[in-house]
């Protein structure tokens, strides 16, 4: 039976490692999506190692549309969707449909909440739609040993609450938090 799965989690957690063994264990007969990847277009990697090429997924990419030519032909066994915080919501909505119209399980991995602590818009909307939200097994801490919650955005030291929702380029860091010290800015 199809369903549509949500991994969502903060960095570090293991999300796209998780998305590769995933893809490994199910056969390596899926359909692989990524958005955003921090290697490059068309690459989902982890950052111990782990890589396969995947459909990049940009902004006017109708996912309905691709998936149904890909199972027009061979018939994929799943659908393996990374970094979908960075998906539109009508992309999200698209992988719903898949699930639904195709036949095909959608499992969707990305981050939680951006640097603001709020919902990124495709990691909103997958959890409004999903089947079912799965925990990620790897904890992050923040500096204080509790568990992460969590991403904060720093610059020179200190943590930042604004700016475009993604920076590209090295002059931000970012630091997995406590709820805590998120919300107190303590980085």
């Amino acid at each position: 039976m199809s369903e549509l799965v949500a991994f969502l989690g903060l960095m570090d957690s293991g999300k796209s490692a998780l998305a590769l063994q995933m893809n490994h264990s199910l056969g390596g007969e899926g359909v692989l999506l990524t958005s955003g990847s921090r290697d490059g277009e068309g690459l989902i990697s982890s950052r111990v190692g782990l890589r396969a090429p995947a459909f990049e997924v940009s902004a006017d990419l109708d996912l309905y549309d691709l998936l149904a030519a890909i199972t027009d032909g061979k018939r994929p066994q799943y659908v393996i969707a990374d970094e979908v915080q960075f998906y539109t919501e009508k992309q999200v909505n698209h992988l719903a449909d898949a699930v639904d119209g195709l036949d095909l399980s959608v499992y969707a991995f990305g981050l939680r909440t951006d640097f603001r602590g709020e919902l990124f818009p495709g990691s909103k909307r997958l959890l409004e739609l999903a089947d079912r939200v799965e925990n990620l097994p790897v904890k992050t801490l923040c500096w204080c040993g509790r568990e992460a919650t969590h991403t904060a955005r720093v610059r020179d030291g200190v943590m930042i609450h604004t700016g475009d929702l993604v920076e590209v380029g090295d002059m931000d860091s970012y630091q997995n938090l406590c709820r805590r010290h998120h919300r107190a800015g303590l980085a």
